[in-house]
C-alpha cells in the first residue's frame, strides 16, 4: 500500500468529516470516535447528497438530502434502502490521517 498523509486527526471534530479531493472525486473522511476514522465516497448514489454533510452516529452516516444510512465500514445502504457507496482503507499513525493511494488509484482505472 500507497499511504498518503491527509491531515491531522485533530482537525476533524468527533462525529465530523472532512472532504479529500480526488482523481476519483471527492472523498469523505469520518471521525466517529478519538481514534476511529473512515474514508468513503462523499456522493450519495440516491440524489448525490453530499454524504459529509451527513448526521454520523456510531459506525454510520445518514445522508443529508434523503435518510439514506451507509455503513462506513462496508458502504452498504442499511435498511430498506439499496446501494453502496466505495470505501477507501484509510488508517491513523500517531495523529496522521493515512489514506491508501493505491486504492484511489485502482478506483480509477475501473
Amino acid at each position: 500500500m500507497s499511504w498518503i498523509d491527509i491531515g491531522d486527526i485533530n482537525d476533524i471534530p468527533l462525529r465530523g468529516a472532512r472532504i479529500v479531493k480526488t482523481q476519483v472525486g471527492c472523498i469523505a473522511v469520518f471521525r466517529t470516535a478519538p481514534d476511529e476514522v473512515f474514508a468513503v465516497s462523499d456522493t450519495c448514489p440516491h440524489k448525490q447528497g453530499p454524504l459529509s454533510e451527513g448526521i454520523v452516529h456510531g459506525q454510520s452516516v445518514t445522508c443529508p438530502l434523503h435518510n439514506w444510512v451507509f455503513d462506513l465500514n462496508t458502504g452498504q445502504a442499511q435498511g430498506a434502502d439499496e446501494g453502496s457507496i466505495p470505501t477507501y482503507p484509510v488508517r491513523v499513525d500517531g495523529t496522521r490521517i493515512m489514506l491508501d493511494g493505491e486504492a484511489v488509484s485502482r478506483r480509477t482505472a475501473a
